[in-house]
Order: C-alpha cells, then structure tokens, then sequence
C-alpha cells in the first residue's frame, strides 16, 4: 500500500471512539478499529461513552499528525491518527477501548 503523507491536524471533536473533527470538519474515521457504538442496533453506550472520552483524553486539541487514506461510503475519511508518534489506533486497542477490525487487519503492520 502507497502511504500519504502525514499532515498536521487539530482534533475539535470526537463522536466516537473512532470518529473525529479537526478544527476544519473533515469527518475522519480512524483505519482498522472498532469502537463500541453510541446508537442504533449494536449500540453499547457505557463502553461507548468510555471509549469516545479515552480517545478525547488522546487527541482534543492538540496537534495531530493524520495520513489520509481513502473515503467511506458515508463520505468520512479514513485515515490513521498519530500524536507525538504514537499510532492512536494502536493506543486505542492496546487500552481495550476498541477492537481491530480484523476485515481491513492486513492492511496494517501493527495488527500482527
């Protein structure tokens, strides 16, 4: 896979536990996780609710690095999140605050 270079991103907002806002409303997905849903059928909202603050606690208002991967189906792109270096998706699982998505794992070296 031809990786993008990495750009410089505020994060405003967080949905979810892998959905964000910078500063210019991009919706990012982030890559190859799975965070427990706020709404709709499969939705969990304590662990959800847990998951959304952890990643805000990570990245809200600070200086991100985002490479811009592709874009869903809903318009949002995905992409990986990184801050001071450390891969947030990774961060996120290593917590137990989301789970690989194992249908896009072997896209990435860090799922191994």
């Amino acid at each position: 896979m031809l990786l993008a270079a990495l750009a410089s991103v505020v994060i405003a907002s967080c949905y979810d536990g892998n959905t964000c806002r910078p500063l210019s409303g991009e919706r990012i997905r982030l890559a190859c996780i799975d965070a427990p849903e706020l709404e709709g059928r499969r939705a969990n909202p304590l662990p959800a609710k847990a998951s959304r603050d952890y990643l805000r606690s990570l990245v809200l208002g600070r200086t991100d690095n985002l490479r811009r991967i592709t874009t869903d189906r809903y318009g949002r792109t995905v992409g990986e999140l990184f801050v001071g270096g450390t891969n947030v998706q990774q961060q996120m699982v290593r917590s137990g605050y989301a789970a690989i998505c194992w249908k896009y794992a072997d896209q990435w070296s860090w799922t191994r």
